[in-house]
């Protein structure tokens, strides 16, 4: 072997051994950043698997290079604002089976952008900021959820157009309409203009309140000219009552001599 052989075996020794340790480091790195009760793996990005940890938040030190999270069945029940903001490649967030009970404008901000699935199916939400899924542009999945039917969660899943079997899959559990309540929203509560309805509530509350306004003045004007009638009648029969004044004589001879 000469001398240019034994030099490459020996670099490509070397280029070997040296991406093995480059790739050792990455892994221990990669490991010492996973958060404590998840297991993280690489299969084509960063997987974080938190499932059935029994999370009660999200966890802060999540690895900003993950590409999936699952954080279900979980007790989470909260999102905090902008706590996924680092997640630049994040593509798939599953937050299913949790308790959390609402989403705010900011509880996806960073990710709403990258995001091409979203599961929060299966929590306690019964409402949702009207700008929470604004920029969203994945599929969204938020069935059994005890959802409150009213104008916001109107404008949120008329926004959201490109999701359209998100809308067939919640049913109003609760609803501004009491005839929605138990029901698709899609199939009836979507016909309706629920944006409307607080206004004409509020009309006919006023027009109520007048109309006993006005029925109560009425009441009064009427019940004051009956009281006044009855005290005219009661007088009138009094002074009737009275004996008529007799005439004495001495003053029927007065009137007679002047005449």
């Amino acid at each position: 072997m000469n001398l240019v052989d034994l030099w490459l075996t020996r670099s490509l020794s070397m280029c070997l051994l040296l991406q093995s340790f480059v790739l050792m480091i990455l892994c221990f790195h990669s490991a010492s950043m996973c958060p404590k009760g998840c297991i993280c793996s690489h299969t084509g990005g960063l997987n974080v698997s938190c499932s059935n940890a029994n999370l009660k938040e999200i966890p802060r030190d999540l690895p900003p290079e993950t590409v999936l999270l699952y954080l279900d069945s979980n007790q989470i029940t909260s999102i905090p604002n902008e706590v996924f903001k680092d997640l630049h490649q994040l593509k798939v967030l599953n937050l299913s089976k949790n308790g959390i009970e609402f989403i705010d404008e900011h509880s996806l901000k960073g990710v709403a952008e990258t995001l091409q699935t979203l599961d929060l199916s299966d929590n306690q939400i019964q409402s949702v900021h009207k700008n929470a899924f604004s920029n969203l542009k994945g599929r969204a999945r938020i069935a059994n959820n005890p959802w409150h039917c009213d104008c916001t969660l109107q404008q949120v899943l008329r926004s959201m157009s490109l999701n359209h079997d998100t809308a067939s899959n919640v049913i109003c559990k609760t609803s501004v309409l009491a005839e929605h309540a138990g029901r698709a929203f899609f199939t009836h509560a979507n016909h309706a203009d629920l944006c409307k309805l607080p206004k004409k509530t509020t009309d006919y509350a006023m027009l109520v309140t007048m109309f006993g306004w006005f029925t109560m003045v009425i009441s009064y004007v009427v019940y004051y000219v009956r009281q006044n009638q009855e005290d005219a009648r009661r007088h009138l029969e009094y002074l009737k009552s009275l004996p008529s004044r007799q005439k004495k004589p001495d003053e029927a001879d007065d009137i007679s001599t002047v005449v």
